[in-house]
């Protein structure tokens, strides 16, 4: 926080986010951190299991299964999916998916989930996507007739500019392209953070909030002088604080808002909610089990939220 309130002072916070960035793909090292910040905390793991379940339940009964994913990361959230399909009765349906994100990523993302895909008998194909979401067009998504669609935001729709930042409303865009593509599952998940478009006041008090939950959740886990911990805070979340704090208009690329506002803006691009099921929300439970029992679930008008203590953290519906 204190990092961020100098780098405003100096205006340097938008190229010390940069920095931060495009260290990440070159780092081996990047992915022991965000491997360790999944394990230390359930934030990821409860965003990447209840949107496979929405996914799993919409495609029950599909024959041929494509998954369009924003940002796709590492593709972690896809090893549990293959998982789960390969075990249907009856055999594991085609499955397809489109990996949108960095193209230095995407070839190991690719070897990967083809690797798993052999090892449990899985169809599958990889298509990998290397353009910013910003730049998506329903050509780059190839949705094609007899493949039921699911469309995957897991913590990535805060990135892109809306109506606040720029004519053109990517954020509002996108939505309005993947309806197009008249997908049968569409999953959300977000940090329940209200940063988008308040005054720099009240958006300093909401981060120091939200990621004081977030610290001390990983307390309990990791000591504040660990070697590692102090790794995961500076290679993971210390570029978005700063980029909350320091940036302003179109530099500002964290912009969270609150599931009531994500609700209203996929209503407006047409969509319906698609309540999940108690079988999901059993399954976070079972997961929680593991964790401190600081962290809690509440499911609240068919979507479920993760909190620590008293502060909701995350969001996640479809």
């Amino acid at each position: 926080m204190l990092e961020g309130l100098v780098a405003r002072l100096a205006t340097t916070g938008s190229s010390i986010y940069k920095s931060l960035q495009s260290r990440e793909p070159e780092s081996c090292d990047f992915l022991s951190y965000d491997y360790l910040l999944h394990e230390v905390c359930p934030y990821f793991k409860f965003g990447y299991m209840s949107a496979n379940g929405a996914i799993v339940e919409a495609m029950k009964d599909e024959e041929r299964i494509h998954i369009i994913d924003f940002e796709i990361g590492e593709g972690s959230q896809w090893v549990a999916l293959i998982q789960a399909f390969s075990a249907r009765p009856g055999g594991a349906p085609n499955i397809r998916i489109i990996g949108i994100g960095d193209g230095s990523k995407l070839v190991a993302v690719r070897r990967r989930l083809e690797k798993l895909a052999k090892k449990f008998d899985v169809p599958f194909k990889f298509h990998p996507v290397s353009v910013s979401s910003c730049e998506v067009e329903a050509e780059n998504l190839d949705a094609r007739i007899g493949e039921a669609l699911g469309v995957n935001f897991a913590y990535m729709l805060h990135h892109l500019p809306d109506e606040s930042v720029s004519t053109e409303n990517h954020r509002d865009r996108v939505l309005r392209i993947v309806k197009s593509l008249s997908p049968k599952v569409v999953t959300l998940v977000e940090q329940e953070c209200n940063t988008n478009t308040s005054p720099f006041l009240p958006r300093f008090l909401e981060t120091l909030s939200y990621y004081t939950a977030m610290f001390e959740s990983i307390d309990v886990i990791l000591p504040r002088n660990h070697k590692e911990r102090i790794n995961v805070e500076q290679h993971c979340l210390a570029s978005n604080v700063v980029n909350i704090i320091a940036c302003e208009g179109a530099e500002r690329i964290e912009r969270h808002e609150l599931l009531g506002k994500w609700k209203s803006r996929f209503s407006m691009a047409g969509f319906e909610p698609y309540p999940l099921s108690s079988v999901v929300s059993a399954t976070i439970r079972a997961l929680l089990k593991y964790y401190n029992n600081g962290y809690g679930i509440e499911e609240r008008d068919g979507a479920l939220y993760l909190g620590w203590m008293d502060r909701i953290l995350v969001s996640s519906c479809a």
